[in-house]
């Protein structure tokens, strides 16, 4: 399908976007576990954050090879400038934290010295030499992209819901049930 004549969004995107919309979400509430508890669920988080990143990476370079196949269907003609910019910029941002949020983490933790561990045996190899100046540089921006990617999202939903409970302009119901009010 050519990418400028797309009425919805392709199965594949919405199955991506469903997904990591979940993986997302999930790392995010895992970061903040991560980092609020020394309890022994601390080590558990950390196993379970690092795979749970390095997929979320592979995911979204998938999701923009699929978005360039597929295209995106055009916004409604009758959206208001400022907001079909808000549109896309908040769409490009979001793109753009979910590729820098974990290879940011994996270039952290390769500063810091800790090995990105997927699962027994398959370690990924450093980005960078240990640096505890560059470690504590990535840990701050890390930290502040999380919270400005869960802000973001916060943005996204209620755009969504004003699509879908507002203006009802079949925008929301393009990614959930894959058709389009004409």
């Amino acid at each position: 399908m050519n990418p400028r004549t797309a009425v919805t969004f392709s199965l594949p995107a919405r199955l991506l976007h469903w997904l990591m919309a979940i993986m997302i979400l999930t790392m995010l509430f895992v970061g903040v576990g991560m980092v609020a508890t020394v309890s022994e669920r601390h080590v558990w988080l950390v196993q379970l954050h690092k795979p749970l990143g390095i997929a979320i990476l592979a995911l979204v370079i998938v999701r923009l090879l699929v978005r360039w196949r597929y295209g995106t269907p055009a916004l409604p003609a009758d959206l208001p400038p400022w907001q079909r910019l808000s549109a896309h910029l908040s769409h490009w941002m979001l793109y753009a934290l979910m590729l820098a949020m974990p290879l940011i983490g994996w270039t952290m933790l390769s500063a810091g010295g800790y090995p990105v561990t997927l699962f027994a045996g398959v370690t990924l190899p450093d980005l960078v030499s240990p640096s505890p100046t560059l470690y504590s540089a990535l840990r701050f921006a890390h930290t502040w992209l999380a919270l400005s990617l869960f802000a973001l999202i916060l943005l996204h939903l209620a755009a969504a819901l004003y699509h879908g409970l507002i203006r009802r302009d079949g925008v929301l119901a393009s990614m959930t049930k894959g058709h389009r009010k004409p």
